[in-house]
């Protein structure tokens, strides 16, 4: 006894199967790498100096409700954190750090800065760890250093 959809079930197997094989295919394999892996960045602690290219991205927050909160990011060298933070679970260590603005003045600061190389005073780092963090490194407390 078979059912009505036999053939249209039968049909979606094919198609999914057809699609698999050929993604397979597709993809490129890896030849191993005769270079050695590169060193991880170096040593940032509080108080240093992290320069880069600041960038403006719209996330919304979960804590508020969804609503929409502009945060910025710096995209430099990878650099290694301090203890217990170490690489961040990474070979390098980060290379974006995420800027929080704690007040609307710093937002304001940073939004007449974003897509130019920007140098911030580093005061507290950490490595992401919540959802919707789009960086590998947060930034809590930071000043912006005159060029």
């Amino acid at each position: 006894m078979t059912t009505h959809r036999f053939g249209v079930r039968f049909g979606f197997a094919i198609l999914a199967a057809a699609l698999t094989a050929s993604s397979a295919i597709a993809q490129p394999t890896e030849a191993p790498s005769t270079e050695a892996p590169s060193k991880p960045g170096k040593l940032i602690n509080a108080g240093d100096v992290l320069s880069g290219e600041l960038s403006a991205l719209r996330v919304r927050d979960a804590k508020k409700g969804g609503k929409r909160v502009a945060t910025y990011q710096i995209t430099s060298e990878p650099r290694r954190l301090p203890p217990p933070n170490g690489l961040c679970n990474l070979e390098t260590g980060p290379e974006t750090f995420q800027l929080i603005p704690t007040n609307d003045a710093q937002a304001a600061q940073l939004r007449n800065l974003a897509g130019k190389a920007i140098s911030v005073k580093v005061d507290e780092i950490a490595c992401a760890q919540d959802v919707g963090q789009m960086s590998e490194a947060i930034v809590t407390k930071w000043t912006v250093v005159a060029k």
